[in-house]
């Protein structure tokens, strides 16, 4: 693997990082010939879902040539189309009129509370106690895994549009998750011995300088948890910004706190998000999964299944693929989340099945890793195991992968047929049963 990458690749310079938001993309020579209609609605869906881009995403991933359908474009900058016309009109008529800035924030904010910011319970039922206190950075939704939200993470280098996390963004601090206490993090792991797993979360935790993150990682490593056998990263940095662990400023110390943690005999995992096969294409991209996979660490791979950026199951294939030949493991397909923008990326569920299933059997077994396609919900991660047809009745089988009960987890269960659902919301039980099989409890 390291001849291969090293063979086919030239050296790498870093470019000077530079962010693109809301107020400045106007000033991006890509878009000058933008009319002034599509650079207006750029900026009324900007101003109700987050928007971030910067230079390594603009100047070689977007295909320019292919805008507006390019889909690391729609990946990176709001389409009008992603929010409701009554949203849409509603915030577009708050900037034609001049209102101040304060009545354009409040007219976002009364949109933004109308998208479901917080689906599948992550509130009401991820965030545990400790010692009578809520700790509000912390989600532990499944036995084996802690989700850590360091409060210097939660942003990062470019925003995906679709992003389920988007209310970490927007400014409103009750939509937020965010910890900065280390020491409590540490005693809850130590004191809940079914903890195998701590992930690092965001936002993008990569975003942060070396010893920011190191303070967590490290704090973890010298409390030596005898239970604790994974420290999971979830990032974005591979796909918007492989410099990270290339040119920047800490990128050597970033690797040498990579290898700290496989040299204590944990396991490192980067859950690496790729959502088209061009984020796997560039030279400084292959150059830092190399230099990751130095360190000892595994990266595994995931991504929502996207309505106008990854919806053909020939790019599934095709990136699943490119991940195994670049040593990376294939994860999951996920299924767009019923927030935000969900009405614009999601595909229906027997559509999401067919997609997967068609790009699973073109791929040899070191791709059938991946699992899907999978709803992060509110009891725990359904998968859609296919469609059949039982005793007359045409049915959905699902299964958990994960749940909030470990007993459900590959249970099969079925629900009736509906080729328009798009969520588990939507989906009702077979067989005239009243409730899923979990729902009692």
């Amino acid at each position: 693997m390291e001849g291969y990458l090293l063979k086919n690749m030239p050296s790498v310079s870093s470019p000077k990082y530079q962010a693109y938001t809301i107020r400045n993309f106007l000033g991006l020579a890509q878009i000058k010939n933008f009319t002034e209609e599509e650079k207006f609605n750029i900026e009324v869906v900007g101003h109700v879902l987050p928007f971030k881009s910067n230079n390594y995403v603009v100047e070689e991933l977007i295909d320019w040539n292919d805008v507006p359908n390019d889909p690391i474009f729609i990946l990176t900058f709001p389409q009008k189309a992603m929010l409701k016309s009554h949203h849409f009109e509603k915030m577009a008529n708050s900037l034609k009129d001049g209102s101040s800035k304060e009545l354009i924030k409040e007219t976002a904010d009364r949109i933004r509370w109308e998208l479901n910011p917080h689906p599948a319970g992550q509130i009401e039922h991820n965030v545990p106690s400790f010692e009578g206190k809520m700790l509000l950075g912390i989600q532990h939704k499944y036995n084996e895994t802690v989700l850590l939200f360091p409060s210097q993470g939660q942003t990062c280098h470019a925003y995906c549009s679709f992003c389920f996390r988007w209310p970490q963004f927007v400014g409103i601090d009750e939509l937020k998750f965010a910890t900065r206490e280390t020491e409590l993090l540490v005693q809850y792991v130590h004191e809940h011995p079914e903890v195998s797993d701590v992930l690092i979360t965001g936002g993008d935790p990569l975003i942060m300088k070396t010893n920011t993150i190191g303070t967590y990682i490290n704090a973890l490593l010298d409390a030596n948890i005898p239970h604790l056998k994974t420290i999971r990263i979830g990032t974005k940095a591979l796909g918007y910004w492989p410099y990270r662990f290339l040119t920047d400023s800490d990128a050597s110390d970033l690797l040498a706190l990579f290898e700290r943690v496989t040299q204590t005999g944990r396991h490192l995992a980067i859950m690496a998000h790729f959502n088209h096969p061009r984020e796997l294409k560039t030279d400084s991209v292959r150059a830092a999964i190399l230099e990751i996979q130095k360190t000892g660490a595994q990266i595994r791979t995931q991504s929502p299944l996207l309505a106008h950026i990854n919806d053909k199951p020939e790019i599934w294939a095709e990136m699943w693929k490119e991940q195994v030949n670049l040593g990376c493991i294939p994860y999951y397909m996920f299924i767009a989340r019923d927030t935000g923008a969900q009405h614009y990326f999601s595909v229906s569920l027997v559509r999401a099945w067919k997609i997967f299933r068609e790009a699973y059997r073109s791929v040899s077994g070191l791709a059938r890793t991946v699992r899907g396609p999978s709803m992060s919900a509110m009891p725990g991660k359904i998968q859609i195991m296919g469609v059949n047809e039982i005793e007359g009745e045409k049915v959905f089988v699902l299964q958990f992968l994960q749940g909030r009960n470990p007993e459900w987890v590959l249970r099969p269960f079925f629900a009736r047929y509906d080729e328009k659902a798009a969520w588990f919301d939507e989906l009702r039980p077979a067989f005239g049963e009243n409730k899923f099989f979990f729902e009692s409890e």
